[in-house]
């Protein structure tokens, strides 16, 4: 500990100087709301086309290393499982972490929808709706695990079958142990890879913001919003309660840690999360924060990627539960007992169905075939979708940190020190690194 004194000396002084990232972020959000309402208000056609441009352009490098993302994360967390005391039982607690709080979060959003009922007053009718082109049933969803060739899912981005295909893989490598190393060694060459690539467009964050933000601002400004004003508000409330409430009171009684020095760790996380609506594309940040947090990188390499696929608080719970409340108060339909243990059932089986990049549309359509709802009134929520889908994104990102900071804790393998230390960007280690000192030296700083 003592001979990193030196370089731990001089962190501080280098990171005065820099403009810290949420602050870009922030700065980002600002703009994007400027230029989206010049853009609106003045009829600045150009503007609203760059702002477009962009967010589109930040999106779709997102997208470019997502597939190949998914396949090499899942598959080297498989294979890290075997680096782990216990290995099965982290796995289980980890599912079973991952449903009890999704039980919560569609729990809570059932409640609001109930006390507010989100459709009544909006002013719109079942003709404003229209059936969206992707539809989830419980035939396609078990159906399309399995891909018909090994192409299809990286060209069309069906990350619900390249995790299949990783899993199978993974476990295959595990079962031939030593002979698979060569092929495991590439995996995690390549994943680090993709994961540097992906650094620099993180990087790009803030100019994306701009983009994102504006488009929305420009394309829909504050009269949509006002007309899905209760829903709107009842996304943000359900998942900030979820998020600032449910999430920290778990952590200080089942984890017994700090609830503050969690978000402050896990921040850079969310905040990316917020704005490019990317559970997947937020992964490496993700994962990045939780082993800051001190959970260990084996047991961190399996349970974020997982959690990045599966783990949908807020667009598998308290999304859907507050959409089909919304939809059925529209179409004049009423929901008993039955349907909300429905609902609930979907938000805890089916979220595996949102895995991709933005939107939790496919998720939505499987909430309301299950519940005899139409489908026509999906059509009614896509306007409003980007800006609900910022906060969804965030709440399932922070669900994704925090389970394997409960199950480290409950097993006795959470870091407290690195823990309680736990604050910077994850966009300052590469600077870190630069002296002489170990790699491993900042992290533990």
């Amino acid at each position: 500990m003592s001979v990193s004194a030196s370089p731990q000396a001089q962190a501080p002084a280098k990171a005065s100087f820099k403009f810290p990232f949420w602050a870009q972020i922030v700065a980002g959000l600002a703009l994007g709301v400027l230029f989206g309402w010049l853009a609106r208000s003045q009829d600045i056609s150009w503007l609203k086309t760059t702002l477009e441009q962009v967010g589109d352009i930040f999106i779709q490098l997102l997208k470019l290393a997502v597939a190949p993302l998914v396949f090499f994360a899942i598959l080297v967390s498989i294979t890290n499982l075997r680096k782990v005391n216990n290995a099965a039982r982290l796995a289980t607690r980890t599912l079973l972490w991952f449903m009890i709080t999704s039980l919560i979060a569609v729990a809570i959003g059932l409640a609001i929808g109930l006390l507010t009922d989100p459709g009544a007053g909006t002013g719109l009718t079942p003709a404003d709706g229209k059936e969206p082109k992707r539809h989830g049933s419980w035939i396609d969803f078990l159906t399309g695990i399995v891909p018909k060739d090994i192409i299809t899912p990286f060209t069309e981005l069906n990350v619900l079958q390249i995790v299949f295909l990783a899993a199978v893989a993974g476990i295959a490598a595990l079962q031939l142990g030593s002979k698979a190393q060569p092929v495991l060694n590439l995996a995690e060459s390549v994943l680090e890879l993709l994961q540097k690539a992906l650094w620099w467009v993180i990087r790009l964050a803030p100019i994306g913001t701009v983009g994102l933000i504006g488009t929305a601002i420009a394309s829909y400004g504050w009269d949509l919003i006002g007309k899905y004003a209760t829903f709107t508000a009842d996304i943000y409330i359900g998942c900030a309660l979820v998020m600032f409430g449910v999430y920290p009171l778990l952590l200080a009684t089942v984890a017994k840690v700090n609830p503050v020095q969690f978000f402050k760790g896990a921040w850079p996380a969310i905040q990316l999360a917020f704005v490019s609506r990317s559970s997947v594309g937020t992964m490496p940040v993700t994962q990045k924060v939780t082993e800051r947090l001190g959970v260990p990188k084996e047991y961190a390499s399996f349970a974020v990627p997982f959690g990045a696929t599966t783990k949908m608080d807020g667009c598998a719970a308290i999304y859907p539960a507050l959409a089909a409340i919304f939809i059925a108060n529209i179409f004049d339909v009423q929901l008993g007992i039955k349907e909300y243990l429905l609902i609930a059932f979907v938000s805890v089986v089916g979220s595996a169905a949102t895995a991709g990049l933005t939107g939790a549309t496919v998720m939505l359509t499987l909430t309301l075939s299950t519940l005899g709802l139409p489908l026509a009134g999906v059509g009614l929520l896509m306007a409003i979708d980007p800006i609900l889908d910022m906060m969804r994104t965030a709440t399932n990102v922070a669900g994704q940190a925090l389970v394997p900071v409960l199950v480290s804790a409950r097993e006795g393998i959470l870091d407290k020190e690195a823990y309680a230390a736990a604050s910077s960007s994850p966009l300052d280690e590469p600077a870190a690194e630069a002296p002489t000192e170990p790699a491993k030296v900042p992290v533990a700083a």
